[in-house]
């Protein structure tokens, strides 16, 4: 089973919408989206929830007001200021709350639980192009590494269970928390690329990163045609570094009209962008096999 992950090292470049163009033309696969703070594969997929699961990860603090004997110990302990006086006994802000147990360890009253925390929810689901595991955390919530990796183990787990060829991951943009729990382990890493200062600089350190964690990598650029001179500087930079580069591709506005009508652009034409996409991904493979 081969597990492909799509990768940016920065927002805005196009992974999602290429990866769901890959979702439609390759078949065989588990799809699974690992971008658990803003997940927006599933506008495009529309996916239907077979299974919802809840996702308890860390723990909160919490004020029985019925033992709280309102002595503000726990308003003068706290360094994040997440405890409000609010009355007859204070209350936690959860938004604030680190977790540190600073509170429920000193409370003289012992009046402070420290219950586990519901951070939001993963999904097994269908779509269009097939199975999809993808999830969503609650805003500002944290743990997003920790639910990254169960993702990828549930997503593997139904590419067994069905006899499916691979999993395609859309994976999280930058190179922090989320994008390391995506990405060691993997087959092949394709980030999606852009010719301009910021995406260059970007691609470089998402490539360390690759290299760091021994991924195989490969590139595409998307929009090429919008600086052609940072185009040919990525794809020399590419050259000198080993990095195959599976396809350029042209800005597109199609891309963009297959949105609006909720498709991917391989379903809104079949000729033109569409054939590049396709011949990307038979690049792809032939580079994994």
């Amino acid at each position: 089973m081969h597990e492909i992950l799509i990768i940016s090292g920065k927002g805005g470049t196009g992974k999602t919408s290429i990866t769901a163009a890959f979702a439609h033309i390759a078949g065989n696969h588990v799809i699974c989206d690992l971008d658990v703070d803003a997940p927006d594969l599933h506008l495009l997929l529309k996916p239907e929830h077979s299974r919802v699961h809840e996702f308890i990860s860390g723990n909160e603090a919490a004020i029985n007001p019925d033992t709280c004997e309102n002595c503000l110990d726990c308003v003068d302990r706290c360094r994040f200021d997440a405890i409000d006086e609010n009355g007859r006994a204070p209350k936690v802000n959860p938004l604030k709350c680190e977790g540190c147990r600073v509170c429920v360890t000193f409370c003289p009253a012992g009046a402070i639980d420290y219950p586990e925390k519901n951070c939001g929810q993963w999904y097994l689901s269908e779509s269009r192009f097939g199975p999809m595991v993808h999830a969503q955390l609650r805003p500002g919530e944290e743990n997003s590494g920790k639910l990254v990796t169960l993702l990828r183990q549930k997503a593997k787990e139904k590419a067994t269970e069905l006899g499916l060829d691979r999993v395609l991951a859309d994976g999280p943009p930058g190179i922090g928390c989320p994008v390391i729990s995506a990405l060691g382990g993997n087959d092949l890493a394709v980030i999606v690329t852009e010719p301009t200062p910021s995406g260059s600089h970007d691609l470089e350190r998402v490539i360390g990163l690759c290299r760091h964690f021994r991924t195989p990598a490969g590139v595409i650029i998307n929009k090429f045609d919008l600086n052609l001179d940072q185009t040919r500087r990525i794809e020399l930079w590419c050259s000198e570094n080993d990095l195959p580069v599976f396809a350029r591709l042209p800005h597109d506005e199609a891309f963009t009209r297959a949105m609006v009508i909720g498709q991917v652009i391989t379903e809104y034409q079949s000729d033109g962008l569409t054939k590049t996409i396709q011949q990307a991904w038979k690049n792809i493979i032939n580079h994994l096999e």
